[in-house]
């Protein structure tokens, strides 16, 4: 084989190199941002199913009278009239 064939093999060899990839946006850098927009997907989709159950929470809350009530009783400590409310409080561990 001669050097210009050489040459010429050479040059298209890296022609096809760089058109794969070179350049600012080659195709390791396509693949990159292929897999990042799947997590990113993946994220939307997590937070979007939390949001929906969110929604559905602050639903019953709003209107389910059953879970006004544990909520109250929760979070406030509320009890019904005629009911005791017992605080267990721990004692000191000192000897």
């Amino acid at each position: 084989m001669t050097p210009a064939r050489w040459a010429a093999l050479l040059a298209l060899a890296f022609a096809l190199y760089f058109a794969i990839q070179g350049g600012e946006y080659g195709t390791t850098h396509l693949l990159q941002l292929r897999r990042e927009e799947a997590e990113e997907r993946a994220q939307v989709d997590r937070l979007q199913r939390q949001v929906d159950s969110l929604e559905v929470a602050a639903r019953a809350i709003q209107r389910d009278p059953r879970t006004q009530e544990r909520v109250a009783r929760e979070s406030f400590g509320m009890i019904r009239r005629g009911e005791f409310l017992f605080r267990i409080v721990p004692g000191d561990s000192a000897p």
